[in-house]
């Protein structure tokens, strides 16, 4: 691809709710940060939360009025419930990088623009934004974002009560289940043009993963190894976040009244993790630090 029709980032990660203000609540207690953004999105009946955090921001994406979107999203909790909805990526320019991705065999629509009014500080964001055919991506919603304001205008979250090393810093990753990685794998690294960072099978744990590497942000890409076990359609499965101390970050989580496992050993060498078993609003979420 063209320097302007590159991928630069997973700009920000979807999670759809009913209810924003228990969202909210929820996801300040999860990251131990207030939002950055609380927004509207006029005529379409939805709002949001956002929550920006070292190398993307979070979405809490809900129907709030009567509107086109809100009808939408509100078909879309009745059958899939809350949960992941989808990904955005960032793009330095919306129409090379349509261009491109069209170019690559996707199909996309014409970009257009969109702004939103943020209910905190009445700053006004302004962006250009297109999708890809769910289709040509095995089922999965992914959105194109160019923003056209500062990105100070999108602010860090900030802590919430707590510490900075209990407080979520960053997304570590991000899972897709597939019944296809030979297609996920063209899709991503062909189409997307996602650097491809590892391909294993672990015959050990039933699976193989595709890592794939945007931004800061991995996509980890995981079929399972048995046909029987495989989904039958591709999804946004999960989501782990990175904490700079996992045990003052579960003292914290506990105390707020999050259901919390145990502390135990993550796959990846030198790491510690914890599964966060309520408040995600159908997210499963995995906390993840480095050993110190």
């Amino acid at each position: 691809m063209s320097e302007t029709g590159d991928l630069i980032s997973v700009d920000h990660i979807i999670i759809a709710v009913r209810d924003l203000a228990a969202a909210e609540a929820h996801y300040n207690l999860i990251f131990g940060r207030r939002p950055s953004w609380r927004g509207m999105h006029p005529g379409r009946g939805t709002g949001n939360v956002l929550y920006r955090l070292d190398n993307t921001y979070i979405e809490l994406y809900a129907p709030l009025a009567e509107g086109p979107g809100a009808d939408a999203l509100n078909a879309r909790l009745d059958k899939d419930g809350e949960g992941l909805f989808g990904i955005a990526v960032g793009v330095a320019s919306a129409a090379g990088a349509s261009a491109a991705l069209r170019g690559r065999g996707l199909d996309v629509t014409q970009p257009v623009a969109g702004s939103g009014r943020d209910q905190i500080s009445g700053a006004v964001r302004e962006w250009n934004t297109f999708a890809i055919a769910a289709e040509n991506l095995r089922g999965l919603s992914v959105l194109a974002i160019e923003h056209k304001s500062p990105v100070e205008w999108l602010p860090p979250a900030e802590l919430d009560g707590a510490g900075a090393k209990a407080a979520v810093n960053a997304a570590d990753h991000v899972v897709v289940m597939t019944s296809d990685a030979e297609a996920c794998k063209k899709i991503f690294g062909e189409q997307l043009g996602i650097r491809l960072a590892l391909d294993q099978s672990r015959p050990e744990w039933g699976v193989r993963q595709l890592f794939f590497r945007l931004g800061g942000v991995t996509l980890e890409i995981v079929q399972p190894l048995e046909a029987a076990k495989s989904p039958m359609t591709d999804s946004f499965a999960g989501l782990a976040w990175r904490v700079p101390d996992i045990t003052s970050w579960r003292e914290r989580a506990l105390g707020g009244g999050a259901d919390v496992s145990d502390i135990r050993q993550g796959r990846k060498a030198g790491t510690q993790v914890a599964t966060l078993k309520n408040f995600t609003h159908g997210v499963p979420t995995l906390l993840i630090a480095s050993e110190n």
